[in-house]
């Protein structure tokens, strides 16, 4: 159903896309939106176990577009240094494919907003509970469940055996 990556020497192994989702802070949404248009949107996440948690406003373009269309993909960069010289940029990047819903469950929203809260304010987790407190009939939950994950990397950041 996914296409292969057509430069598998520059294919990270999963564990080292996981660790790029687990390290990074924001990453691309790509949706499909309002007729048929690609909408991509910088956001921030949280990822956890084959899942990538956002938190959003109730309603709005992502909103309309996830409840219209539930595949997504979800893009994070981790590097790009650009090399001028070479005419080129050592990057290594994750793309995640899958299927997107709002979160409904209570509890299961809850959980996602601790997530994302320890992500963004770590050790301080009464404080992030007053915080959901404060603002859970406001806020909305996005899942990403992860069908299909392809890290990449430039050949020279390749580790070599």
């Amino acid at each position: 159903m996914f296409r292969e990556m057509r430069r598998k020497n520059q294919l990270l192994t999963k564990e080292e896309a996981e660790k790029i989702l687990e390290n990074g802070t924001s990453g691309t949404l790509a949706l499909l939106g309002d007729e048929g248009y690609p909408y991509c949107v910088p956001i921030s996440y949280v990822y956890n176990n084959g899942r990538i948690y956002f938190h959003s406003a109730k309603s709005g373009h992502k909103i309309d577009a996830v409840k219209s269309y539930d595949k997504a993909s979800f893009c994070v960069i981790d590097k790009d240094d650009v090399k001028p010289q070479e005419y080129t940029t050592y990057f290594r990047s994750v793309i995640a494919f899958g299927r997107i819903h709002v979160i409904d469950d209570k509890d299961e929203l809850i959980s996602a907003l601790s997530l994302l809260g320890e992500r963004y304010n770590p050790g301080h987790p009464s404080d992030c509970i007053a915080e959901i407190n404060k603002f859970i009939n406001n806020v909305c939950v996005l899942c990403l469940d992860i069908e299909h994950m392809t890290g990449k990397a430039a050949r020279e950041l390749i580790k070599k055996p």
